[in-house]
């Protein structure tokens, strides 16, 4: 059989979560620092976005924390082979608290259906399958782009019960249906949307393009939404999960309004660990028309 590219990114996986929790987030935090030492792409739209959402902070500052997040970059990268390839039990034990629990209560005694909205804040795939573990749930996933990896990648996150569904229109249809039966829905908040199904909302003070999936979602539903992401804690020690209430209007029918009250929600929750963020993420690449690229500047 011919060794492909996904099966040796599989053995991969499979080698490094051998590791435990302090030399994984140790190797990570190192290949972190050598990211920031070296030209790359990684560090060049880490710096970049930095810049844009904290300009009240000193050179020195940005570099710092630019350094930091890449740290945490190189953390969660060699985290997933732990959460993708543990028993699911010891998975489930780096959570170490919950913080907002009552808020978690608060919805579900509502009856109506609970839409999780997990940035790229910590370590979202431990936030997934603690929730997938407690509820009947469905997640939105995107196919990944290397040929023979998909298959493995959905089963290692759906193994705590989550019902993984493409975002196409029947994918949605899902989410939709499950949300009104009163059951829980996940979704990254934070990704940069083509084409329609979005509106310009400002975050971090920069108007970027904003998904109006959430607000449509819950309209459709009538459910709850509520902010959530896994804080990692010092020293290797495990994870905090964290419960966050959502700003006002996210449910507005107006795009505009319901999309700036996303931004303010996931801007909220980043300002509580600014360095565990996914800056690498180009966050700020569609701008209303006119306005320049950050990412490439002489353009």
């Amino acid at each position: 059989m011919a060794i492909t590219r996904a099966r040796l990114l599989i053995t991969l996986i499979r080698l490094t979560s051998k590791l435990n929790l302090v030399w994984a987030q140790r190797m990570g935090a190192a290949v972190g620092s050598l990211l920031y030492r070296l030209p790359n792409r990684s560090k060049q739209v880490t710096k970049a976005n930095i810049a844009l959402a904290y300009p009240q902070l000193s050179i020195e500052q940005r570099e710092a924390l630019a350094h930091e997040s890449l740290q945490h970059t190189g953390r969660v990268a060699l985290e997933i082979p732990l959460v993708w390839e543990w028993p699911l039990d010891r998975c489930l034990s780096l959570i170490r608290e919950i913080e907002g629990e009552e808020l978690l209560s608060e919805a579900r005694a509502t009856g109506k259906g609970l839409l999780l909205l997990a940035p790229h804040l910590g370590n979202w795939e431990l936030c997934g399958l603690y929730f997938s573990s407690q509820y009947r749930m469905a997640a939105l996933f995107s196919p990944p782009s290397l040929p023979g990896f998909e298959e493995y990648m959905t089963t290692c996150r759906s193994r705590g019960g989550s019902e993984l569904v493409p975002g196409d229109r029947r994918g949605l249809a899902r989410l939709i249906a499950l949300l009104r039966e009163g059951q829980v829905a996940g979704i990254l908040p934070d990704q940069s949307p083509r084409g329609a199904g979005s509106a310009y909302a400002p975050f971090f003070g920069i108007e970027v393009r904003t998904m109006t999936l959430v607000s449509k979602l819950l309209q459709k539903s009538g459910a709850v939404a509520i902010m959530t992401w896994c804080e990692r804690l010092p020293d290797g020690s495990g994870f905090k999960l964290v419960v966050r209430r959502c700003a006002e209007g996210i449910a507005d029918p107006d795009p505009v309004l319901a999309t700036r009250a996303l931004n303010d929600s996931v801007e909220a929750c980043v300002q509580e660990a600014p360095a565990q963020y996914q800056w690498e993420y180009k966050r700020f690449r569609h701008r209303p028309p006119g306005e320049p690229d950050p990412y490439r500047p002489a353009r």
